[in-house]
């Protein structure tokens, strides 16, 4: 059993127990491009207890299956492909039909909710950012970083560190992206009388946060650090 306390960094807890991710959130706690910081940090830049949340935690891991799927076990092809196949593929069917009830709903309910324009442009600009983002890892960046991690060399250092750089700025745009659609939509609550559309759009937004948080982790904190290591151990 890992020996979590308030001091260790909120991403390795995450990447240790993938079921802690859904704690973070919910509270908001970011621990992805911000995840290198230590729970107690975190926890209280957010107004919480960090104990209550370490309690919270070590609860979830006293309940994990012992054989739990963790992909931070994978080797570094096999990572490459899950992450494409769980989260770039679908991204690329369910966007745009997710983009046509968005537009539904700010017709026929944006003179009563103003917000829904904003929530409207902050999708189609989270939407444009992750399609054009995930071509880029697929057709570019995961075959080059995939090269150097099976044969790292000098050569390939100036090529892959302004690839990771480019990324995982991205990365921060995308997750401030997302923490302002969950401040508008007050954590997607629905207003009162609120349609079925309304309802699947408000549900969809919200798993869509919850995977691009858990995608977003996968690439900062366990391939990307991969590729950080090897390029340490060139320098």
């Amino acid at each position: 059993m890992t020996q979590f306390t308030i001091d260790t960094e909120v991403a390795d807890i995450v990447t240790a127990l993938p079921q802690s991710a859904e704690v973070f959130r919910k509270l908001r706690i970011d621990f992805c491009c911000g995840g290198k910081v230590a729970l107690k940090t975190a926890a209280m830049e957010q107004g919480f207890n960090p104990e209550e949340i370490l309690k919270e935690i070590k609860e979830l891991e006293n309940t994990q299956p012992s054989e739990a799927f963790d992909p931070a076990s994978f080797g570094d092809r096999t990572l490459v492909t899950y992450i494409q196949e769980t989260y770039h593929d679908p991204l690329r069917e369910q966007l745009p039909e997710l983009s046509k009830y968005v537009s539904t709903v700010v017709n026929v309910h944006g003179s009563l909710h103003p917000e829904l324009y904003r929530v409207q442009e902050l999708f189609e600009e989270l939407s444009t950012e992750l399609l054009d983002h995930t071509k880029d890892e697929d057709m570019n960046v995961f075959p080059l970083l995939l090269t150097f991690l099976r044969n790292p060399s000098n050569e390939l250092v100036e090529k892959v560190t302004p690839h990771v750089q480019e990324l995982e700025e991205e990365h921060e745009n995308t997750g401030k992206l997302l923490f302002e659609l969950r401040d508008i939509t007050n954590n997607f609550t629905l207003p009162e009388g609120a349609c079925a559309t309304y309802s699947l759009v408000y549900r969809q937004l919200e798993e869509l946060e919850k995977k691009t948080f858990q995608h977003v982790h996968l690439e900062n904190n366990i391939l990307f650090e991969r590729v950080k290591k090897v390029l340490h151990s060139l320098n």
